[in-house]
């Protein structure tokens, strides 16, 4: 069993209160991941009075080093691979092949951003005269990180990457659910050579996470996870600084008459059911025009009914456990809202027992409509729902009736429908031809209405380095 700790002014500490809480394997109750601080403010007052004094000393370390202390903690990463695998899928619940694939990503995010802070530069810009303009980019000082649970390393590193690239000092508050992948993460970042006062963990609940928000000292807050936290967070942090919030989706997939009918179900299912249906790009309601809609539909429960549930670290498992009990509890609670409000329950709709744990089978309601709340609501897990459009127009129209706007798609053969809904579509994100989840790494990430402050890009682009950075400008002359 783990005993986690604090990282604050440099040293591993408990809880100042001496409370903790313990993370349990969702695919087993029974088996205890460890025991973790249960931070209070506090904890956060202390971690981010310690940063404020380190932070000159990081923002002057030269681009170089930051950049090779970020190389070297992916080498760390790779060398761990084997058992952080074996760590992430007993602490989240995911299977082994998606477990591999983000403890596999991470480092490579973290050699992306080595990159970028070799690549900070500035403007020139003319001036009437001798003079000169130029810009400066500079750290914006002390960042706050506060992650969700279903990728626990894949996000994170791609907030603490860029931030500490760009010379800041960072606080991480990881979800609760997932702490000993925060921890892991902050350890491959200290192997690597960073300073260890420039970089503070909290564990703990939304009280910790409240209290990073709402300290003045803290310049910048990037957060992921649910709009409802994220609205909260946002007015904690008010217009003075700076914040980067990615939240919720309530992701669509439109489904034209052209489409291959395997190949439009399969890219669903994926995107509906995989990681269990906990990723904020998921497929949560399918778009289908009439004539294709009825095999669209057959095809899609045939796939899901053909899923494996069971524990991650199972061979064959082709969907794990809901992350906590809270997750099951709040999937079944749709199901029967679902029911109640006139939807067709086509398949799953129901809690497995595949030993002690929280599982629950691929679910897939037919008849939706945009006034029921399996439609507009984000589940978070892994429910469906198909609409009838009357054709492409009615189908766009469906798909942008929704207060969220993280990722849209469409599949079809027909190239100017599919530019056409690009453009129309209300949503950050358009994936035509392709699930709604899974994006590159070095393309820019962000949604629009209720899912995104909007106000800089994640994951890569000029963007999203300018969040961490204050730009200066500087006028120039030759003499006095």
């Amino acid at each position: 069993m783990i005993e986690g700790l604090n990282l604050i002014d440099g040293q591993w500490v408990p809880s100042s209160s001496g409370a903790t809480f313990e993370r349990r394997n969702p695919a087993d109750h029974d088996d205890v991941i460890g025991v973790f601080p249960d931070s209070t403010e506090a904890d956060v007052d202390a971690a981010v009075s310690a940063l404020a004094k380190v932070a000159p000393q990081w923002a002057a370390t030269p681009p170089e080093r930051r950049a090779a202390i970020l190389e070297a903690a992916a080498a760390h990463l790779e060398a761990r691979a084997g058992e952080l695998v074996d760590e992430l899928v007993r602490e989240e619940g995911k299977t082994r092949a998606e477990a591999t694939m983000e403890v596999g990503r991470t480092p490579m995010n973290l050699r992306f951003y080595a990159g970028e802070a070799l690549r900070t530069t500035g403007s020139t810009y003319p001036t009437p005269g001798e003079g000169l303009v130029i810009t400066l980019r500079e750290p914006v000082g002390i960042v706050g990180a506060i992650t969700p649970w279903n990728f626990p390393l894949n996000i994170p590193s791609r907030k603490l990457g860029p931030a500490l690239a760009a010379g800041n000092v960072v606080v991480l508050k990881p979800s609760e659910l997932t702490p000993l992948m925060g921890q892991r993460l902050v350890e491959a970042l200290l192997a690597g050579g960073l300073p260890a006062g420039a970089l503070a963990l909290v564990q703990g609940s939304g009280r910790a996470g409240g209290a990073v928000a709402a300290d003045e000292r803290v310049d910048a807050v990037t957060f992921t996870g649910s709009t409802h936290v994220g609205r909260a967070i946002h007015a904690a942090v008010g217009p003075s600084r700076r914040s980067q919030l990615e939240m919720g989706g309530k992701n669509p997939v439109v489904v034209l008459g052209d489409a291959d009918v395997d190949k439009a179900a399969a890219l669903i299912v994926k995107g509906a059911f995989g990681l269990s249906g906990q990723a904020c790009t998921g497929t949560s309601r399918v778009i289908a025009v009439d004539e294709i809609h009825d095999r669209l539909l057959d095809r899609v429960v045939e796939l899901a009914e053909g899923i494996t549930v069971g524990p991650g670290a199972e061979p064959g498992v082709g969907m794990g456990a809901l992350a906590s009990k809270a997750q099951l509890a709040k999937f079944l609670e749709y199901v029967q809202i679902g029911r109640d409000e006139g939807a067709e329950l086509v398949c799953g709709g129901a809690s497995l027992d595949r030993g002690n744990g929280y599982f629950a089978a691929p679910t897939v309601f037919a008849g939706g409509s945009p006034d029921m709340r399996v439609v507009t609501d984000e589940v978070f897990g892994p429910l469906l729902v198909f609409l009838r459009a009357s054709g492409f127009d009615d189908a766009v129209a469906l798909a942008n009736d929704t207060e969220f706007g993280l990722s849209a798609g469409i599949v079809t053969n027909d190239v100017t429908k599919a530019l056409a809904f690009a453009g129309r579509s209300e949503s950050g994100l358009v994936k035509i031809n392709q699930p709604t989840t899974g994006m590159s790494m070095n393309a820019p990430f962000g949604g629009y209405k209720a899912s995104s402050t909007q106000t800089h890009k994640e994951q890569a682009g000029d963007s999203m380095m300018q969040f961490y950075q204050a730009e200066k400008t500087v006028y120039l002359s030759p003499s006095a």
